[in-house]
């Protein structure tokens, strides 16, 4: 329910008792008067973060009240339902107001909304009563409907895992814990952003031209000679660039600096920032080492009240308590999957290293030389260039925003029938002009949900691409819906002229469209399960689903047209882009691998006994991938993803198996037919959480696409294997 383990937001529900400025009808259209940020009257003023989260916990007590009278299963099922959704609302607009909004004032009270209503969820977690009244609409199933019953399981099992059974003096260090998990979260994210490194180059010369956007001038004094009849010495101003060493600055310097002394200091500095994060981290991986582990202690005198009712966690590790209610079901599963996938892709990424080694000792003349890590992005970028005759500026020119913005209404058309409206934003409604809101429509249906697009890149902007659920779906009466109200949010910095998007960019596009469709087009009775609120390993199969329609010439060629004469992307580009793209997938694949390994491994068993982090990170390089490990550099603090996805990174390679059996079985042959969009709507993305993944699977494309293994869940990896022409 409230738990911040898995990768959704809380949410809520009860007939009659819905918080009215936060209902949407299908038959209301949002009006133009003064508003709040995302349509919410409390938020026109950054101070009224304060009320909005007093306002939800007096609603929120209330309801608490309401089910502490033991009413009937549907009633509390509706109730707790509406608790998690005023709760949800507050998060997830704090959430992406600090992402996004540029008054600083505004971050600081969103910032200071969400610690506190963490706090509030933390003392929802932990109430008796509310714990008792699940169990009562769990055991009076027989008066629930299918998803009500599911619903009522899944808030037992999450009240569990926040330790409700815990004595108190055990249950404070919990939610200690729990408070100091989530800052750690924030204080690792917010350094990864404030120090991102940099690097200092003289002389100015040695940076290309198309780089110096990234950089900013700098100058030292140097000695130089000066003749006339005599020499003497005088002071000269040298010019030279600092550049960031941020993800994104880093990647352009490996590839397009020829300088392979300059492109190591940039691959050591950025792979070695931020350096706090090295404390921060360890004290995240025992903090919730600490937390999984309290719940295995279980006082049966103390707590004889629930004994009747509980499951004992018994969680050996934080990652045992994260995939615990997965499809997974357990690490050695994932662990299984992980290990199977590498021994898999071993061959073909070996065989492209030594592709790009043989290359580099060709191109430089030196037979004996090592390849290194800061090689890579260099040489392959040569590579593909020279094998397809690809130029990055020439495939941008057919992505101008505007256009893929198109491509994306025609996907949504094609697929399931629906259009985008353009929706006038109310005054105080947006956080920004380039902020443009969205009405998803259907002929028959109405308006399906709400679209908020926040997509170029400007200052103090979180570098974030994400999905924001500012409001799920849920069933308000039998006529009665509450809309979904999402954000997509990215960071495209849309090079002049018409704000051209490199293809990496519209593939990005694409996938949080997929979560965004997610949400949009879900239709469950309770915004517990609306949308991408899944179970963790099931989350990103919609988004990794749709960037293969970023791949394909049949939807590229409906809006990909050239910026300045309209003409559509050529064919043969297209077929270039994939071949390129196809280069060194295996290389790409065992990265992937690699980095879930990295997050299993250090929420895993050996957490409570661990050497340092780095010395762990690099013995897995070593093991897994065909590259060596650069000593001194530690790349895995500034992997956001341990934070967010703690021990669920293995997610999204989970997902690249199931899109990839989704798409080859459903969509290949036509991928922009109705037919093939009512199967991925109806038989897919209209369940959110509210049906099991694996049923939900299975009926979308039959059997083969599951494996059982362990007592728990793998991806077929037959078509994936297929299309990367893997030996299985």
């Amino acid at each position: 329910m409230f738990t911040l383990f898995r990768r959704r937001s809380l949410a809520a529900y009860v007939y009659g008792h819905v918080l009215n400025s936060h209902k949407v009808h299908t038959s209301t259209a949002p009006l133009l008067q003064e508003t709040g940020l995302y349509g919410f009257n409390h938020l026109k003023t950054p101070k009224g973060f304060r009320r909005f989260v007093e306002d939800a916990i007096e609603r929120s007590n209330e309801l608490v009240t309401f089910i502490s009278g033991m009413p009937s299963a549907p009633e509390i099922i509706g109730a707790m339902d509406e608790i998690s959704d005023t709760v949800c609302s507050v998060i997830d607009s704090a959430e992406l107001c600090r992402a996004t909004h540029p008054d600083r004032e505004f971050v600081e009270e969103a910032s200071e909304a969400s610690l506190r209503i963490n706090e509030y969820i933390h003392h929802l977690n932990t109430n008796h009563c509310l714990y008792m009244a699940v169990v009562k609409a769990e055991q009076d199933s027989h008066l629930l409907n299918e998803e009500a019953q599911r619903v009522a399981h899944h808030l037992r099992l999450d009240l569990e895992k926040a330790g409700i059974h815990l004595p108190s003096e055990q249950l404070d260090r919990a939610n200690q814990l729990n408070m100091e998990i989530v800052q750690l979260c924030r204080e690792f994210n917010e350094n990864i952003i404030n120090d991102p490194g940099h690097m200092d180059i003289f002389p100015a010369s040695h940076i290309p031209k198309k780089l110096h956007h990234l950089a900013r001038p700098i100058y030292r004094t140097t000695s130089g000679a000066f003749g006339g009849s005599a020499w003497s010495m005088t002071n000269m101003k040298e010019k030279g660039f600092r550049l960031p060493t941020d993800p994104n600055t880093l990647s352009s310097i490996l590839q397009w600096v020829s300088d392979a002394e300059i492109r190591k200091t940039a691959y050591i500095q950025g792979n070695s920032a931020p350096l706090g994060n090295l404390g921060v981290l360890d004290k995240l991986i025992a903090a919730r080492h600490e937390f999984a582990q309290s719940l295995q202690k279980f006082d049966i005198i103390s707590n004889a009240l629930f004994w009747m009712h509980m499951q004992i966690m018994g969680h050996s590790s934080y990652a045992d308590l994260a995939v615990h209610s997965s499809m997974a079901s357990s690490p050695d599963v994932v662990l299984s999957f992980l290990l199977e996938m590498s021994e898999i892709v071993r061959p073909r990424a070996d065989e492209e290293f030594k592709t790009i080694w043989n290359f580099k000792r060709e191109r430089s003349g030196q037979l004996y030389g090592d390849l290194e890590p800061w090689d890579e992005t260099y040489f392959t970028a040569i590579m593909k260039s020279a094998a397809y005759d690809l130029d990055s500026s020439v495939v941008a020119s057919f992505f101008p925003l505007s256009q893929c913005l198109e491509g994306l209404k025609v996907l949504a058309e094609s697929l399931f029938g629906v259009t985008f409206h353009h929706i006038p934003l109310a005054p105080g409604e947006s956080w920004h002009p380039d902020v443009i809101k969205v009405a998803l429509h259907h002929p028959d249906e109405g308006d399906l949900g709400y679209l908020y697009l926040d997509l170029k890149s400007r200052k103090n902007k979180h570098p974030v691409c994400a999905h924001f659920a500012i409001k799920g779906g849920r069933r308000l009466s039998e006529t009665d819906y509450q809309l979904p109200i999402v954000a997509l949010v990215c960071n495209f910095l849309g090079s002049k002229p018409a704000s051209l998007l490199n293809h990496w960019e519209v593939e990005t596009l694409f996938h949080e469209f997929g979560h965004a469709l997610h949400s949009l087009l879900s239709r469950t009775d309770y915004q517990h399960f609306s949308g991408t609120r899944v179970v963790i390993d099931f989350a990103e199969t919609p988004s990794n689903l749709f960037q293969y329609y970023a791949w394909d010439f049949r939807i590229l060629k409906t809006f990909a047209r050239h910026y300045s004469t309209g003409d559509v992307i050529p064919e043969d580009l297209v077929k270039s882009m994939r071949g390129a793209k196809d280069m060194f997938s295996g290389t790409e694949l065992q990265r992937q691998i690699f980095y879930a390994l990295i997050d299993q491994k250090l929420f895993g068993e050996e957490a409570s006994s661990m050497r340092d982090t780095a010395s762990l990170v690099a013995e897995l390089k070593r093991q897994h991938t065909s590259w060596k490990h650069v000593d001194g550099t530690h790349w895995h603090t500034r992997f956001g993803h341990l934070a967010s996805y703690g021990a669920g990174y293995y997610s999204y390679l989970y997902a690249k198996c199931f899109a990839a059996t989704i798409w080859q079985k459903i969509c290949e042959e036509d991928p922009l037919s109705l037919a093939a969009g009512s199967a991925i709507r109806h038989k897919f993305l209209q369940h959110g959480g509210a049906k099991d993944p694996g049923d939900i699977l299975n009926d979308l494309v039959g059997k083969r696409i599951l494996n059982s293994r362990y007592g728990g869940i793998v991806p077929d990896i037959t078509s994936l294997s297929h299309e990367m022409e893997l030996k299985n």
